[in-house]
């Protein structure tokens, strides 16, 4: 069977390439025969997939290497711990593909595909054989944005929109805009980091972009930058590009056990995501995902960590939020001292829990809020999976 052959890291941006995917673990040379044999039992339930590009980032003489903990499999994976939809998306889920948790903002999953596959990956269930939540047609979608005047924010998600054809993107863009009421279209994508060529090598999706990027009416880029390593001279540069094409550019990631656990390595890509003009915007406590175990820091030392890393850079290197996204809503971590937790509701499907100050003791190995026992009842609900609660939206 052939293997692929890796590139240097220190490959000119500018060079135009097209990369190659990978998806059989058969035709990684650099992964030992005996390991390789373990890890393809892993990628039978969760699927790998990556690109020659991508892996050229890897040190494969150092076992721990954060770009290969990041994309190549672990056998840890297979533990039994933690819910394939861990924040309960399912609750939220208005029609195919449509999902609407928050009143300005809905969710199209427009594709089920992305340009590699993060191993903690929060909806990996997608890239299952027997899952079905992922529509090519958002038709449904559009109509039930245009139904609803509140909705000011869309967001294309998946998988990975930036994998979709540039016709059926511009097909999208065009459709969104012709919705009056939508002011933001963002587009969460890690192709930035597995592929810089998907948006430096094409005008016409340049075009698109500062067609409808609109000056009060903006696209948005999430982009998904986990590690200051991902930030070669080919990902600036399509950062660059995005940003030329007048689509404003934010970062966000989850924190992640052996990839950004440390403080020098998180205030280093903050920092230098600030200089290009992709600040950071959102770091993620992980999620209790199935299969994600080995990725997993717990809050207290995430908060250690997050705290640490913004004391350094500028105002606009330290501009992050520390958040859980859980099935109830968007949970800021603002603080822990010796004996409490304090969080803070930043976005609430229940409109009573918005903007909501929490105080729960200290748990160091609470990786979740279903774990904390809050210190005040009344103020501070205590939540577990089998929770049940009211959604329905309140005035905003």
């Amino acid at each position: 069977m052939s293997t692929i052959t890796l590139p240097q890291v220190d490959q000119a941006a500018g060079a135009p390439r097209r990369v190659k995917y990978v998806k059989d673990l058969d035709k990684i040379p650099n992964i030992p025969p005996d390991e390789r044999e373990k890890l393809k039992k892993v990628a039978e339930k969760y699927v790998f997939r990556a690109n020659d590009y991508y892996l050229g980032l890897i040190n494969w003489e150092d076992p721990a290497d954060p770009i290969k903990q990041l994309i190549i499999p672990r056998v840890e994976e297979l533990s039994d711990w933690g819910q394939l939809d861990a924040s309960n998306e399912a609750a939220v889920t208005v029609a195919k593909g449509v999902q609407h948790k928050y009143p300005e903002t809905v969710l199209l999953l427009c594709n089920e595909v992305c340009g590699a596959y993060c191993r903690y990956c929060f909806r990996k269930r997608l890239f299952m054989d027997e899952n079905d939540e992922v529509t090519n047609d958002v038709s449904e979608g559009l109509r039930y944005i245009a139904e609803h005047p509140e909705v000011t924010n869309v967001l294309l998600t998946g998988g990975d929109p930036l994998l979709m054809s540039t016709r059926r993107i511009t097909e999208i863009l065009e459709k969104i805009r012709a919705i009056p009421h939508v002011k933001i279209i963002r587009i969460g994508s890690k192709m930035p980091a597995f592929d810089p060529w998907r948006i430096l090598n094409d005008e016409a999706l340049q075009d698109a972009l500062r067609k409808y990027s609109e000056p009060r009416r903006r696209i948005y880029l999430m982009a998904h930058f986990d590690h200051p390593r991902e930030l070669t001279d080919p990902a600036v540069e399509g950062i660059d590009c995005f940003i030329k094409s007048g689509v404003i550019c934010v970062n966000q990631c989850p924190l992640i056990k052996g990839i950004n656990d440390d403080p020098k390595v998180l205030s280093t890509m903050f920092r230098q995501l600030s200089w290009m003009g992709c600040p950071p915007y959102y770091l993620f406590q992980g999620r209790p995902t199935a299969g994600n175990e080995p990725y997993e820091v717990p809050i207290v030392r995430g908060w250690e960590i997050f705290r640490e890393a913004l004391r350094y850079g500028s105002g606009l290197a330290r501009r992050p939020r520390y958040s859980m996204s859980h099935e109830t809503g968007k949970i800021e971590i603002l603080g822990v001292d010796a004996k409490h937790i304090y969080l803070r509701y930043h976005r609430a499907k229940d409109a009573a829990l918005r903007g909501r100050f929490m105080v729960y003791k200290r748990n160091d190995d609470a990786f979740w809020l279903d774990q904390l026992e809050p210190v005040d009842v009344g103020e501070s609900p205590r939540f577990s999976p089998s929770a049940k609660f009211d959604y329905t939206y309140g005035p905003d």
